[in-house]
């Protein structure tokens, strides 16, 4: 028989406000990565994980700094403790060895179980000091583009393209300034590899109000290709992204949009007698002397003519 966990009710005011913020929400908090290197980490391996977290907000990224003596896809216990200890809901696993080198394996949680986990290799890699460029400050929110079919079309490349936006998509913010818009992530899947490339967006005169718009490369340059991939079943994927019903936007009645996104309203109304309809009183609509002699004249008033 299997013991149950026992609830253990806090007993300072800083352990209260802990469990309080683990607990769950309507709106959930901006999702927290951690980074862990296994116990034959090489030197590309630990740079990559070094550029992915400048890349990335840093602040929402957790990394271990001891290495760590594990197999994800055979053993997943010691991520999801990690995961929980840290309240991370993403994960980013990188080794080296004779059989996978220089790899990397990111994945996410749901409930601090693992829901999904993808295998990169690393064929090349540029890293962030090779390439002598102006670089973008840190912290800035990134622009995500995703080029190729393959996106789209195959179910594990579809995974991973989520995976990859909840890993860089950083926290939501309400407003964004153009200026603001400077860092740009390019995903390319093309022959079985996987392109990923990073720019810095400058903004130069032109003879319009609209800036010319250029691209300057200014790394991490990664080329990997997919190997092993442990996703979750369909109802589980579902499970987790099902929202509560206080979230879900209440459907207004007889409210409908174009394509243009212009709201149009329909009102129900009763039948009108328009026989009762007061109108306004105006003189151009009273009856002239001539109209009256056309009456009298089809009898509808007969009178006798004075005689002059």
């Amino acid at each position: 028989m299997e013991a149950l966990d026992r609830v253990v009710k806090p007993k300072t005011k800083r352990a209260k406000r802990f469990l309080e913020k683990r607990e769950p929400k309507l709106t959930e908090n901006t999702k927290n990565a951690i980074l862990i290197k296994g116990g034959n980490a090489n030197l590309t391996v630990t740079e990559t994980l070094k550029d992915i977290v400048i890349c990335s907000e840093k602040a929402l990224c957790c990394t271990v700094q001891k290495k760590n003596i594990t197999r994800p896809f055979e053993d997943q216990t010691s991520l999801e403790f990690f995961s929980k200890k840290s309240d991370c809901s993403l994960f980013l696993f990188g080794s080296h060895n004779k059989k996978r080198p220089n790899n990397l394996i990111i994945g996410r949680m749901f409930d601090y179980h693992v829901l999904d986990m993808i295998e990169l290799g690393i064929e090349k890699f540029v890293s962030l000091k090779d390439i002598k460029n102006s670089k973008c400050p840190e912290g800035t929110k990134p622009m995500l583009i995703f080029a190729g079919d393959t996106f789209d079309l195959n179910e594990e490349y579809r995974r991973l393209k989520s995976l990859l936006i909840d890993f860089f998509r950083g926290p939501t913010v309400p407003t964004i300034r153009l200026a603001g818009l400077e860092y740009v992530l390019h995903f390319t899947a093309m022959d079985g590899k996987i392109y990923m490339r990073s720019y810095k967006v400058l903004l130069k005169k032109s003879r319009c109000k609209i800036p010319r718009i250029e691209l300057e490369e200014m790394g991490p340059s990664l080329d990997l290709v997919m190997r092993r991939t442990h996703l979750a079943s369909e109802d589980l994927y579902k499970l987790s992204l099902k929202q509560p019903k206080a979230l879900k936007p209440k459907k207004k009645k007889n409210i409908s949009h174009d394509v243009f996104g212009t709201s149009y309203g329909r009102i129900h109304m009763q039948k009108q007698d328009l026989s009762k309809l007061q109108t306004r009183k105006m003189k151009g609509l009273k009856k002239r002397p001539a109209a009256k002699m056309t009456e009298e004249d089809e009898g509808i008033s007969p009178k006798k003519l004075k005689s002059v």
